[in-house]
């Protein structure tokens, strides 16, 4: 009769952590592929299989320590074995040139350590993908003109390098530009840099989209009779003509003045027109006023 427990070199009381060590041990020593040819030592490495994966299972070791291996399991292959021949559905190892297993047959109720881990060990961490170094981010803050029509900024990297970073044109405050190869050394390579770009707010512009958007106040009498005023934009000074009987809370639309695109193209510049009225008036502007409601208007 298999004894598992001599096989893996344990005690019949020994416990879960102490069988799973006693089987890596002998999974290293016998593993095929640092075996090529030795069918003795493939032997051996089947046995260790076949135990622990009994002894790993408590309802499979307790079946065998009351019936042992030719227990009333063994049509079963104790639960996980087809004739003593290893996992269920092992088909050996191809004259040592790797291993090909099929768990299919284990009903979920297979071996509880991680075959990943083990066979990674095997190979050395041979299969796992050296892994890049860490990410670094740095903070830039602008002024609210240069996230519209972009700038290029020397930043510090941790004191070690300086990088000249171009921030496009109509960047969001908050948002992360990566440059890939700037982030801290790894044995994959190193990682990436992300350049966090926060923008100042401005007193007079904010974004609306592709758009730029301004409020403007006007006098009562530019209101009704219209006229040219001179506006300062972030493009320089521009002659803006005042429609007449502009009322408060129209906008009037610059074309072209907004923030650029992809595509070279630009939004368009909205001016929210605020009519300030007069807290007092005059004897004449009240005379004026009471004609204008004379007439209706």
């Amino acid at each position: 009769m298999k004894d598992y427990y001599k096989t893996l070199g344990v005690e019949k009381t020994a416990s879960k952590d102490e069988i799973k060590t006693a089987f890596r041990k002998m999974a290293h020593q016998y593993h095929p592929d640092k075996n090529k040819g030795n069918e003795e030592a493939s032997k051996k490495f089947k046995e260790a299989s076949e135990a622990y994966s009994t002894l790993s299972d408590d309802n499979k070791r307790k079946q065998y320590d009351m019936f042992g291996a030719n227990g009333p399991t063994a049509g079963a292959g104790a639960g996980g074995f087809n004739g003593g021949q290893g996992f269920g559905g092992f088909q050996g190892f191809n004259n040592g040139q790797g291993f090909n297993f099929d768990f299919s047959n284990m009903g979920g109720q297979g071996m509880e350590f991680d075959i990943g881990d083990i066979f990674g060990e095997f190979f050395g961490g041979g299969r796992r993908r050296p892994r890049k170094g860490a990410t670094i981010t740095v903070d830039v803050k602008i002024p609210f003109k240069e996230s519209i029509f972009g700038v290029e900024k020397e930043i510090s990297i941790g004191g070690r390098e300086r990088l000249l970073v171009k921030i496009p044109p109509g960047i969001e405050n908050g948002q992360g530009l990566r440059v890939a190869g700037k982030g801290e050394n790894g044995d994959g390579g190193p990682g990436d840099l992300i350049v966090r770009v926060w923008v100042h707010e401005d007193p007079v512009f904010h974004k609306d989209g592709i758009n730029l958007v301004m409020e403007l106040a006007i006098k009562l009498t530019t209101s009704l009779l219209g006229g040219t005023i001179e506006l300062e934009t972030l493009d320089g000074k521009i002659e803006l003509k005042i429609p007449q009987g502009t009322v408060h809370g129209e906008i009037l639309r610059v074309k072209g003045k907004g923030v650029p695109n992809d595509r070279g193209r630009r939004g368009d510049l909205l001016i929210v027109v605020k009519v300030i009225l007069p807290k007092r008036l005059s004897r004449d502007a009240q005379n004026a006023v009471e004609e204008l409601k004379r007439q209706g208007l």
